[in-house]
């Protein structure tokens, strides 16, 4: 008898952006006459950068003919791309990163979910509330929590992310082990100051534990004063792997590229407690369960890192932040009070109501397409999640419909 993963069991019937598909899907069958507009789910809509668009033809011309043609590549990615990011994104800001301690992959999601497979079962994990739900998931399903109670699952730390701290929160009482922090954040927008990473990475270095920091949206970052990287702070190498992505930064989301950082210095701990390098522990399993990222995509990836690549990537950023800055200027005249919009793609709204019973409200009344707070944890009932990732004049139109439902 073949027996299944019994962790699969505790998780929630659906994934919150299925559950929202349903609604949505139900909707436009029952009124095909009212097209929707999406400001829920973070999927770009605006064309690939030129130069990418170049890079991938090119890369695809190579690969038609016999004396440039390339099979298998390496799993952590091509030497070319993993010298660009390291140049580019880390070193020009004063981060120490070199290039062999970056695996390319095909998206962070997939990083994110897959590396706790390095660590211990019985690690104690801490998770930000409202969080990107993948990171409490793939913990469920690795058998580190108990059942699901109230909405929260036991045996998890929860970090609590509320308007009384900036939704930016701060490191427990008690030690953990493994910690997922995500700055900009999904789904607030909220960003973290130096002086609250750095209180993290001390705090990490204290009790040996390791910070997995997501930092998919450091590319809409305008504060200067904010940090783009976990390793601008001091001390950073000792205890975090950083997780990033081409999706919103040039539109990879239909072409899927990202990369990780593991720190070759960075260590866990046997149950002697004898150090162990993650970063080669990473490469082992990365070189047995991955095939890498293909040749044209790697292409058109670094190709972001040239002048024009840079100018192009920072108009497509621009242009989700013009959105954004639309819509929480909207959102706040109509009485409701919002974070993120400013350095994030996100506008995290206060409806302090039911975020169910908004988004359902939204959907029907103004064909606009949120994404319930509830959705992101306990901590993210009473708000909704807007996304930025529209044309201008779906924005302007959806804005234009939610103050009329609203009214």
């Amino acid at each position: 008898m073949i027996r299944i993963n019994e962790n699969y069991t505790k998780l929630k019937a659906s994934y919150l952006f299925a559950d929202i598909a349903r609604r949505v899907s139900a909707f436009v069958a029952a009124h095909p006459d009212r097209p929707v507009i999406r400001l829920g789910i973070g999927d770009v809509t605006e064309p690939l950068p030129q130069v990418c668009r170049d890079a991938l033809h090119a890369a695809t011309d190579e690969l038609g003919r016999r004396e440039t043609f390339r099979g298998y590549g390496p799993e952590q990615g091509y030497a070319f791309l993993r010298e660009a990011i390291a140049q580019h994104d880390f070193q020009a800001r004063g981060a120490q990163v070199e290039p062999d301690e970056i695996f390319v992959s095909d998206g962070s999601k997939c990083d994110l979910g897959q590396l706790e497979e390095i660590f211990a079962k019985d690690i104690r994990v801490a998770i930000p509330d409202p969080v990107y739900p993948a990171y409490v998931d793939t913990n469920v399903m690795a058998g580190r929590t108990g059942g699901n109670r109230d909405g929260r699952y036991e045996g998890l730390v929860y970090l609590e992310s509320n308007a009384a701290n900036g939704y930016v929160p701060a490191p427990p009482a008690g030690p953990v082990d493994l910690i997922y922090l995500c700055f900009p954040n999904n789904p607030t927008g909220a960003v973290a100051t130096r002086a609250q990473l750095t209180a993290w990475v001390d705090y990490a270095k204290q009790h040996q534990a390791v910070i997995l920091f997501d930092a998919a949206y450091e590319a809409f970052v305008r504060d200067p004063a904010i940090p783009r990287s976990i390793y601008e702070i001091p001390g950073a190498r000792d205890c975090a792997i950083e997780f990033r992505s081409f999706s919103k930064t040039a539109g990879f989301t239909g072409v899927r590229c990202a990369f990780t950082v593991i720190p070759k210095t960075l260590m866990g701990y046997d149950q002697a407690g004898q150090p162990h390098a993650l970063h080669a522990l990473w490469n082992r399993r990365h070189t047995t369960k991955s095939n890498g990222v293909s040749y044209p995509v790697q292409r058109a990836a670094a190709a972001i890192y040239s002048d024009a690549g840079k100018q192009q990537t920072r108009a497509l950023t621009d242009y989700y932040l013009g959105n954004a800055k639309l819509i929480r200027e909207a959102l706040t005249k109509l009485g409701f009070n919002c974070i993120g919009g400013d350095n994030a793609p996100y506008i995290w709204v206060n409806v302090q109501r039911d975020s169910w019973e908004f988004f359902d409200l939204l959907l029907n009344q103004a064909q606009v397409v949120t994404t319930p707070g509830a959705g992101f944890g306990r901590c993210g009932e009473g708000h909704v999640r807007i996304s930025a990732f529209n044309s201008r004049a779906n924005v302007e139109t959806a804005l234009t419909r939610i103050a009329a439902a609203l009214k």
